[in-house]
């Protein structure tokens, strides 16, 4: 099975009629646009703790202001997405990229907790515009490419935020200023949007898709992207927890070294990066319902290695089988989402991202409460059961759509 379009006149003219040389740029555009993502989030990672410090904030003074992080995402996922489909990805790219930038330049400048309050939401806003915008251009390139791109891509994202974490460490072991680092971070990823947004794709309005001949539905409304949408939240409630619980699993029920605890997140983010770069081959050859089912069972297989065998090679294994498992998960179902019959892409995106978000901030708080009543092993084993419901339901909900 492929994903491969069988009708090019089902593009719009405007897509279907690109020299070779304009697609190639936009595809190269496209994938900086998804790398100074990755980069700038792991740059705002790297200083939390120093936000922290400069603030004198407490865990929950600092819990907030996190919380502000995905307050403005989920925001501005519920509210710019006709915005985006009505400018198109290039000027939204462009808006959000750099709002994203500026704010994350002026998180350890403002005066004030309250001030950083509204930055860190701001930030958060400008983070998902980008976000929404950057995968229905991703979306529209591959559609036009005939082939797969979209895990690749995200590959793309991955890679930014390991280079975006291991200079701004580097930089900051060096005695650069935190500042010093986010602003020139800024104005890194402000130069590559303002160079690579002129090359994405030409925006197509939504009246003037070939698909408007189908009455626009309203995503409120949408079966199909509850469904996605629903998928993404579980998915995203297992790497959640997967990002916030596998060094303390490794440091309180394997009891290893800090450092080999640290390699927990490392195996688990290594194994997302390298099974991105090569999902788009296996979605190419098999179809997405295949990809999702056997990837949800590998996840669910390396967490349940993980939790039975509590030694350290045998939990770093299982916590890589996890990140191959899960790497996938969101490309396909983005994927999916933008293509979904009646509705513009941003929207669709906008949807499932939206409860994807969801996903993550509910995933590390479950795991916790559950680990709270029970204990941390009976707690990781919700991200078992997350990929074995992925696995059975996901399939299913791709098929009736046809992806």
């Amino acid at each position: 099975m492929s994903d491969r379009p069988s009708d090019y006149s089902a593009l719009p003219a405007a897509h279907r009629d690109l020299p070779a040389a304009s697609l190639k740029r936009a595809r190269l555009a496209t994938m900086a646009l998804f790398f100074i993502a990755g980069m700038m989030y792991a740059s705002w990672g790297v200083h939390v703790p120093t936000v922290r410090d400069r603030f004198h904030l407490n865990p929950a003074l600092l819990s907030f202001a996190l919380l502000a992080v995905a307050g403005g995402s989920i925001t501005a996922m519920a509210t710019n997405a006709s915005w985006i489909a009505r400018v198109g990805t290039r000027r939204a790219c462009l808006a959000g990229g750099l709002t994203m930038a500026l704010c994350a330049a002026l998180i350890l400048v403002v005066p004030s907790y309250w001030l950083l309050l509204v930055v860190l939401a701001m930030f958060g806003a400008g983070m998902a515009t980008l976000d929404v915008a950057m995968n229905a251009e991703a979306s529209a390139v591959e559609q036009t490419l005939g082939r797969p791109i979209m895990s690749a891509l995200h590959g793309m994202f991955s890679v930014g935020g390991m280079v975006g974490a291991a200079v701004g460490g580097a930089l900051l072991a060096r005695g650069m200023a935190p500042a010093v680092h986010l602003a020139l971070a800024a104005v890194l990823s402000a130069l590559v949007l303002l160079i690579a947004c002129p090359a994405v794709l030409p925006h197509v309005p939504h009246a003037d898709h070939p698909d408007a001949a189908t009455p626009r539905a309203n995503r409120w409304r949408s079966p199909a992207l509850w469904a996605l949408g629903a998928t993404a939240l579980v998915a995203l409630i297992a790497e959640g927890a997967m990002y916030d619980w596998a060094t303390v699993y490794m440091r309180d029920v394997v009891l290893a070294t800090p450092a080999l605890a640290s390699a927990a997140y490392a195996a688990f983010s290594g194994g997302m990066a390298a099974a991105r770069f090569a999902g788009d081959a296996v979605r190419a050859r098999f179809g997405a319902p295949q990809l999702v089912m056997a990837s949800a069972s590998l996840a669910c297989a390396g967490m349940i290695g993980a939790l039975l065998l509590p030694f350290s090679f045998t939990a770093l294994l299982g916590f890589t089988l996890m990140g191959l498992g899960l790497a996938n998960m969101m490309p396909v179902l983005f994927a999916a989402a933008a293509r979904v019959e009646g509705i513009h892409a941003a929207e669709g995106l906008a949807h499932v991202a939206g409860l994807a978000y969801f996903g993550m901030l509910l995933g590390p708080v479950i795991i916790g409460g559950v680990a709270q009543v029970t204990n941390l092993s009976i707690g990781l084993s919700v991200v078992a059961v997350c990929s074995a419901l992925i696995a059975f339901a996901g399939p299913k909900v791709l098929r009736r759509l046809k992806i």
